[in-house]
């Protein structure tokens, strides 16, 4: 079964995905790179040698060699990349490609009403919805996306990031998380400053837990043009001693932290297409509190069974998701728990590798097989119309 996955570049979170790929299929699996990573993914600690990895290949540097594994793939993954060139030929023909896609209209449904968008969307989607090209949704919003315009009838499938698991024994992590929070509870909240993920909330929400006398440490981690503003408030309200300020990491040094922590506090809004930091704190045994906007969240978690989810993308919500936990500290331990098991047992790298090669041996056979909960099974169309007052929420 020779694959080829074609993206923009590399990075740890798609990493495990094709490891598992590489393990399945050897050297019938190459990824094939298009353009060098972003510098301010580069400043937040993603920068790896590319070069290092065998099965992958550079658009830029063996353009011939590129066309001629994708001409050869029995299939053909596509995620994002500008380079449209090297697949949407094949997407012609019979043979599988599956596109790999976050929201297309996450600033607004009202765009896909363009006469201009549904024309860029017409050649690069709608068109081929009677060609064996099915739709991989990177988050439970996108097929609602896709749904305006037609495109991928009955061929829209739940997909998603798949950072790396830490295989660690889950009785010492517990031990610790235990230990770490004699002293008060400690919470995380890891991304970039800016204004849609709302790390704004975290301050706020730490002054309404002191006023009400709350044991508790903010592990933040991150930075952005919001950093002034959230450590002026920090110390203007005299919260130094429940906050430790990190900056930007490298992923395993999250990871770390994340293990300390009993609860993840992720506040992005509708904007945020996947966020596969939830799937990190999940795996790291965290109970998470997140919005219910934000693509991971309606795929990975259950409200109160593996974490916590709330609504509108408001603060009121999701302080109170958070007080409710304070109020009762003996359910974060068994949500966390449950959270570390919905990573381990199915969403995961290995999981969805697998379940990719068990979707190809069907559709050859005749009938893809579509799994019944986790990667490659049916995306549900959920609404994505979110309410808006001057652009946010």
């Amino acid at each position: 079964m020779k694959t080829v996955f074609i993206s923009n570049y590399i990075n740890h979170h798609q990493i495990p995905f094709s490891d598992a790929l590489y393990e399945l299929l050897g050297e019938d699996y190459h990824f094939i790179q298009t353009e060098e990573m972003e510098a301010e993914r580069v400043a937040m600690g993603w920068a790896l040698d590319a070069a290092q990895i065998p099965y992958v290949v550079f658009a830029d540097q063996e353009k011939e060699r590129c066309l001629e594994l994708i001409e050869e793939a029995d299939l053909v993954l596509a995620g994002w990349t500008k380079r449209t060139d090297l697949f949407l030929p094949r997407m012609e023909s019979a043979k599988l490609t599956i596109r790999i896609s976050e929201r297309i209209y996450r600033e607004g449904q009202w765009k896909a009403i363009s006469p201009r968008g549904l024309i860029a969307k017409y050649k690069e989607h709608i068109r081929f919805r009677n060609k064996p090209v099915y739709l991989l949704c990177a988050g439970a919003y996108v097929a609602s996306d896709f749904s305006l315009i037609g495109a991928y009838p009955d061929k829209m499938l739940k997909f998603g990031y798949f950072p790396e698991m830490r295989r660690q024994d889950k009785e010492q992590l517990f031990e610790r998380k235990r230990r770490e929070a004699a002293e008060g509870l400690q919470l995380v909240w890891a991304g970039r400053f800016i204004e849609l993920k709302h790390p704004e909330y975290v301050t706020r929400l730490a002054k309404e837990l002191m006023a009400e006398n709350r044991k508790f440490h903010v592990h933040l981690i991150g930075s952005g043009p919001m950093e002034a503003r959230l450590k002026q408030e920090i110390s203007a309200a005299g919260m130094e001693a429940h906050f430790t300020c990190y900056g930007f990491l490298k992923p395993d040094e999250v990871r770390d932290i994340m293990e300390r922590c009993q609860i993840h506090l992720f506040t992005s809004n509708y904007l945020e297409g996947w966020g596969a930091v939830l799937n990190e704190s999940m795996d790291s045994g965290c109970c998470p509190v997140a919005n219910a906007q934000i693509g991971a969240v309606p795929y990975l978690i259950t409200d109160g069974v593996n974490g916590c989810v709330y609504a509108d993308g408001s603060y009121e919500n999701f302080a109170a998701k958070v007080k409710e936990l304070f109020a009762h500290p003996d359910r974060i331990e068994k949500l966390g728990q449950k959270a570390c098991c919905t990573i381990a047992e199915e969403w995961n790298a290995k999981r969805a590798a697998k379940a990719c090669v068990e979707f190809y041996e069907g559709w050859k056979a005749g009938n893809p097989v579509i799994q019944k909960s986790g990667p490659f099974s049916k995306a549900p169309v959920i609404s994505a119309r979110w309410k808006y007052d001057e652009g946010k929420l």
